[in-house]
């Protein structure tokens, strides 16, 4: 029994490694993502059933990828689909040598292969909860469940995005290909948008009882390394791993010992990952190398190395911050922005400039049941010897949000304000 759960585990391990690289070589041969899936899926059925007697292969991974195109050269034949080179040479496949030359003609593409089902899986053809499922599934290896876990909605609802998904991109037609340049910079925003709201879910759990989920932070991070590889020349991709690296070293300190959320200013810099702050420094630094107007990413990245660089909350350079915002506000404007940067200007200048900034979103329909509107407001309200009327956004605050930990600290942080008196609160 015990054998057997070994064998399990490293199945498990290696699809989580491999899996990507599987389907990718398997949907250019089929031109299907979804076949490409099951046929991989196939061939971790064949490891279950065969490593637990045989023992597991000393390149697991090959032996995944060797068993699956096989398969797939079997479908191929079935359906007569075969385009004429792989026609020939699923023909010859008897012999050993035709083998290892369909091997090297899929291998030799792997890295485009990859690059490819990036762009796929992220295709804005998709609504953007069947991008982010997808994606998890064919480039993160995880199981239905762990997603549906993950993003605490009902596993069936998470299979039906999947299998739509799937069917969607095969009624649309679309290619199997990396978009050509004139399209590339697009597709790319979707590719990020989706990578990045992959992090920010385990960065910042929307619901549920834990602030963070690090099993999605490490996953988006290893995506964004991965696409980095891949398209070594796009700064916003450079600049968005910046920001996950940087952002990611404070997990440690942004929570305390009952798992309740810890503000940033009030954080144990001292816990910050140095080992992440350096990687994220690196790809800034590759990002900005490469040149151009910076992007959203790199400006947020900057902002994110601003915070990494200052030793102490005291020491924060607000007066740059509150000018990247700006910069970034003017780049890639949306109410979300300029909460931030009403929360930059505040340190920078004051709560008064902060507060006009929040003042003038209050009728931003996007931020109509947004948390941190209230949240912000309610510092600011604080900051300024408001009492009342700080208790009172926090405690809006609070009524928003869906997850447990911010919700408490939103309620103490009400219940302080409740506490303090100013003759102002008193008129």
């Amino acid at each position: 029994m015990t054998g057997g759960t070994e064998i399990h585990r490293t199945v498990d391990a290696v699809w989580r490694l491999e899996s990507a690289r599987i389907i990718a070589g398997l949907a250019r041969m089929v031109r299907d993502v979804g076949l490409a899936q099951e046929l991989a899926q196939d061939a971790l059925v064949a490891a279950l059933e065969q490593w637990p007697e045989s023992g597991v292969p000393d390149n697991p991974g090959a032996w995944l990828m060797a068993i699956a195109k096989r398969r797939a050269v079997d479908r191929i034949r079935r359906d007569q689909t075969l385009n004429r080179k792989l026609e020939e040479l699923g023909h010859r496949l008897e012999t050993e040598d035709s083998g290892a030359e369909l091997d090297a003609v899929l291998d030799d593409c792997i890295e485009d292969d990859l690059l490819r089902l990036v762009f796929t899986a992220c295709h804005p053809v998709l609504p953007t909860p069947s991008r982010v499922a997808l994606t998890l599934r064919m480039l993160g290896g995880l199981a239905t469940d762990e997603i549906a876990r993950a993003f605490l909605v009902p596993e069936p609802t998470v299979a039906q995005r999947i299998v739509r998904a799937k069917r969607a991109l095969a009624e649309a037609g679309v290619p199997f290909e990396v978009p050509a340049a004139e399209e590339r910079a697009g597709r790319l925003s979707s590719v990020l948008e989706v990578i990045y709201l992959i992090f920010n879910e385990g960065y910042a759990a929307t619901a549920g009882d834990d602030l963070i989920r690090a099993d999605l932070c490490l996953e988006a991070l290893r995506l964004g390394r991965l696409l980095g590889g891949l398209a070594p020349d796009e700064p916003e991709v450079h600049g968005l791993v910046a920001l996950m690296e940087i952002q990611a070293s404070r997990s440690r300190a942004r929570t305390g010992p009952s798992g309740e959320p810890v503000p940033l200013l009030d954080q144990n810099r001292a816990l910050w990952d140095q080992l992440l702050i350096r990687r994220g420094y690196a790809a800034l630094l590759r990002a900005e190398k490469i040149g151009g107007p910076p992007g959203p990413y790199v400006l947020q990245a900057a902002i994110a190395a601003c915070h990494a660089q200052a030793r102490e909350a005291a020491d924060t350079d607000w007066a740059r911050i509150s000018a990247l915002y700006e910069i970034l506000a003017r780049r890639a404007p949306s109410p979300v922005v300029e909460l931030n940067r009403a929360v930059a200007v505040g340190m920078a200048h004051g709560p008064e400039k902060g507060l006009e900034i929040v003042d003038g979103l209050a009728d931003e329909a996007a931020l109509k049941n947004y948390h941190p509107l209230p949240s912000v407001r309610g510092d600011l309200l604080f900051r300024l010897g408001r009492y009342v009327e700080a208790q009172t956004e926090f405690e809006r605050a609070a009524s928003l949000t869906r997850n447990e930990a911010e919700r408490t600290l939103l309620l103490d942080r009400a219940s302080t304000a409740g506490r303090r008196t100013t003759p102002r609160n008193e008129a």
